[in-house]
């Protein structure tokens, strides 16, 4: 009897009999919607490279006028500061503000860009003082030698009065423009306790006034400016070139 209690009950015995054998899987997991690995690195990896192209771009055509700037204010070869006073942030030319030729034609003040200016601003009747700057404008850019088609002279005429006919001719290789003074106050301004007319200002070829000359310059002074446009113009020679690209030169009228 005590053998009996050994055995497996019959029940449990026809049971097993008839259960099939168990086997473990694997827990199948099917992902659809993900893209290879590897493919998807690859994407991350393109798109890191297309940036830091683009980036490397930027900085290679950026890289001359920053080298020239840099060499301009920070390490001044020469070791003298510049006789005018810098204008500390730079003033873009305002997109709104329009001139009109001495025949009326209107024009955005912007189309002077590329190349660099030498302004002047003053009433059409030209006294004494608007005679001395253009005077000294015209022989500034006479100065420069072979760099002198660098740069353009510039008289932006305040009012409506007519030019003296007897300057007329002085202006043959001038731009004259006509800009009421009150809009010209948008972008430039004179030095505390001065007026508008008794400086001249420096422009740079992308539209940024930079520097303004001391009030009713002399020519012992204007020896002093010319070293400030010398230094500029040896700065920016690797980036800017003679004439104007956009928009041409001939789209700039000039008084004759």
């Amino acid at each position: 009897m005590s053998g009996s209690n050994l055995s497996d009950p019959p029940l449990a015995r026809s049971a097993d009999a008839k259960a099939p054998a168990r086997v473990d899987e694997p827990l199948g997991l099917t992902i659809h919607n993900l893209p290879p690995a590897g493919a998807a690195l690859a994407a991350v990896q393109r798109s890191r490279r297309g940036r830091w192209q683009l980036l490397g771009l930027l900085l290679a055509f950026a890289a001359p006028v920053l080298a020239s700037y840099f060499t301009y204010y920070v390490i001044r070869p020469d070791g003298r500061r510049n006789f005018g006073a810098l204008i500390e942030p730079q003033r873009p030319i305002p997109a709104q503000l329009m001139a009109r030729s001495l025949d009326g034609q209107p024009q955005p003040l912007q189309a002077l860009r590329g190349q660099w200016l030498l302004v002047s601003v003053a009433g059409g009747a030209c006294d004494a003082g608007c005679r001395d700057n253009l005077y000294l404008q015209r022989q500034l850019r006479e100065t420069l030698g072979r760099e002198k088609d660098r740069l353009d002279w510039v008289w932006l005429v305040s009012d409506e009065a007519a030019l003296p006919a007897d300057i007329t001719p002085a202006l043959a290789q001038a731009t004259v423009l006509r800009v009421p003074e009150q809009e010209l106050q948008q972008w430039l301004a004179p030095a505390p306790g001065r007026a508008l007319a008794e400086h001249l200002y420096l422009v740079d070829p992308r539209g940024h006034w930079m520097l303004r000359f001391p009030a009713q310059l002399d020519r012992q002074g204007a020896a002093q400016a010319k070293r400030d446009l010398d230094r500029l113009l040896r700065a920016s020679a690797s980036w800017d070139q003679a004439g104007r690209e956009t928009p041409p030169s001939s789209a700039i009228p000039s008084a004759r």
